[in-house]
């Protein structure tokens, strides 16, 4: 895959041949994954009855400082596999009733899941693909993923560039996840449900960080002005601190249920009504999966 050899599949922009070496991801030209299996955590309408067969891919072009998933994002756990294997995993979950194929982390290995999503089907994959990224990937990277995607679950994580930068050292990242984002609607557009699941549409995701609150209402507008009801918001309080930080203390604590109803309030009051919230216990750690290569 001629990608691979020059990768400029994210906003990073390496440039590097992955067949020789590893960019800023950290991941090769083959895929690696750390965990396939059902679950049952996501939106209501991503897991359905039986849970959204998610596939935990190793490494991650962002390596946000506060990782929940830092095992596999930072640390690089996983287990290499051929395309072949992971079209045969996507078709497992796909018998064991999962409500769609849940892509967890997927930016850094596009070319390959187009392959490995296309002998699926071959195969007898019929469930929608769920492509669930933080959104810093370039529009050439999406429109890749035009026929093959479903649905899009996208975080926007900063509005503040300087937030950006603290957290992600991700430059820019509001402009390039949102004109991402844009792509993605292009492709799919308003969301369209079967029996109350999602077969195609947007959910825009934002993960409320202590001490954030503000930005996070810039990022409400912004949606909510650019958007409407033709996508859904995922506000989630779920984040939860792994580790202690001596430079960001507010990343020290779990978000207080007075920041987060303000939130939610501040989004009724602008008229956003395509909204899913979450209650205190998702802030568990328990809620973080066990990333022992379960399913591969």
């Amino acid at each position: 895959m001629n990608i691979y050899k020059s990768c400029n599949l994210c906003h990073r922009n390496c440039q590097v041949n992955r067949y020789e070496k590893r960019g800023i991801c950290g991941a090769s030209n083959n895929i690696e994954i750390a965990r396939a299996s059902l679950h049952m955590w996501e939106e209501p309408p991503i897991t359905g009855e039986f849970g959204s067969g998610t596939i935990f891919f190793s490494h991650c072009n962002l390596k946000c400082i506060f990782c929940q998933n830092r095992k596999i994002s930072t640390q690089g756990f996983g287990k290499k596999i051929t395309i072949d294997k992971f079209s045969d995993i996507c078709l497992e979950l796909q018998n064991k009733k999962a409500t769609n194929i849940n892509l967890v982390t997927p930016t850094h290995y596009i070319p390959s899941i187009i392959k490995g999503i296309n002998k699926a089907r071959k195969k007898g994959l019929t469930i929608p693909i769920v492509y669930n990224t933080s959104s810093y990937e370039t529009e050439q990277a999406i429109d890749m993923l035009d026929g093959i995607v479903d649905i899009y679950l996208a975080d926007l994580k900063y509005y503040s560039d300087e937030y950006a930068i603290k957290y992600s050292h991700a430059k820019n990242y509001f402009e390039v996840a949102t004109k991402a984002i844009s792509k993605m609607y292009e492709q799919v557009g308003k969301p369209v449900f079967k029996d109350g699941i999602m077969t195609r549409g947007i959910i825009v995701r934002i993960l409320v960080l202590p001490g954030l609150k503000e930005d996070v209402k810039k990022i409400l507008d912004y949606l909510y002005s650019t958007y409407h009801d033709d996508i859904y918001i995922s506000i989630m309080s779920q984040y939860t601190p792994i580790r202690q930080f001596k430079k960001y203390t507010n990343l020290n604590n779990r978000l207080t249920d007075e920041e987060y109803d303000e939130i939610v309030e501040y989004a009724m009051d602008i008229g956003i009504k395509n909204a899913f919230i979450q209650e205190g216990e998702a802030a568990e750690e328990s809620f973080i999966p066990d990333f022992d290569l379960s399913g591969i």
